[in-house]
């Protein structure tokens, strides 16, 4: 029995997660977008049915299950809890030509693996984690909730990442030698990390180095007692 996803989020993330979804299994019932300039409208063959806040207006998700397509992953994670806590579910999507540990832990809370990718023995996928495709997690290494590893990248053996992290795409980590990438942490395409990475800088280049700490207006994002969703999807999608 084919199982039915509403997909939130109109952009260009949202098809491929859609891919994703369809190839676990899943048939797509509709989508949703942050406002209702597009109600009623056809997106990849799939009709938008209204806003985020004509969703939360059901005031009773029981039932239904959701598709998270945006890569931000304050987003992603804000309208989670907001459907966990209304009764939904956001299941974890895994590609069937992923290769997963049969000792890899994966969370069952929208956590996202795309095609050709490897988790390896003894390590762990928090909540609403994305790997992207050919993206590698060594044995023994810990990725926290809500961090996005785009494609290509690999992820180093005995790697503790904490929450909210993003690594470009090809990025690089030597085993054991960066043991530690803090939260809110953000490391460039391509970049070689061969020491640990604090919380909320930005490092890039072979080997990495810190360029900067993420900007006061990017750390406000991260502050718990603000709801940023609606404001990020102004800047986010606004050419939609």
């Amino acid at each position: 029995m084919q199982k039915d996803l509403y997909a939130l989020g109109i952009g260009h993330n949202s098809p491929v997660f859609i891919d994703l979804a369809l190839a676990c299994g899943y048939s797509i019932a509709g989508l949703y977008h942050y406002n209702n300039m597009r109600t009623g409208e056809i997106d990849h063959d799939y009709e938008i049915l209204g806003s985020f806040d004509d969703l939360f207006a059901k005031g009773n998700l029981e039932g239904m299950s959701f598709l998270l397509t945006m890569g931000d992953n304050r987003i992603r994670t804000e309208l989670s809890d907001k459907i966990i806590a209304m009764g939904g579910k956001v299941p974890t999507l895994i590609h069937p030509t992923a290769v997963i540990s049969a000792f890899a832990t994966i969370s069952e809370v929208g956590v996202y693996i795309s095609p050709f990718t490897y988790v390896q023995a003894d390590s762990s996928i928090g909540n609403n984690t994305v790997l992207l495709s050919h993206v590698n997690i060594s044995h023994t290494t810990h990725i926290g909730n809500s961090c996005f590893i785009a494609g290509g990248a690999t992820i180093g053996a005995y790697t503790n990442m904490e929450d909210f992290v993003f690594i470009g795409q090809g990025a690089l980590s030597i085993s054991a030698k960066a043991k530690h990438i803090g939260h809110h942490a953000f490391v460039g395409a391509r970049s070689l990390l061969t020491r640990d990475v604090p919380p909320c800088v930005v490092m890039a280049g072979s080997p990495a180095r810190i360029l900067r700490d993420t900007y006061e207006h990017d750390k406000s994002y991260y502050d718990d007692s603000k709801d940023v969703t609606m404001e990020l999807f102004e800047v986010l999608f606004a050419r939609y």
